[in-house]
């Protein structure tokens, strides 16, 4: 069986080597984060304070994947 994502907003803090990103949460924690491969193949950029969703897995809080960058 599949675990569920957890579903958060944030904002890009950082934008580190290797398609890496440090975001903001809305609580002030800092996560690391990496963009989908389908932002990755239709070359979606992430700059410093865009607004973005993350999924994160429920055992480990402190990485995320970026699926989508919000306006």
């Amino acid at each position: 069986m599949k675990e569920e994502h957890i579903e958060v907003e944030g904002c890009v803090h950082t934008v580190l080597p290797g398609t890496m990103f440090r975001v903001e949460l809305p609580n002030k924690h800092l996560v690391l984060a990496t963009i989908c491969g389908k932002m990755r193949k239709r070359w979606v950029r992430l700059t410093v304070g865009d607004r973005v969703k993350m999924e994160m897995s429920p055992y480990d809080l402190t990485k995320g994947r970026i699926v989508w960058r919000l306006k």
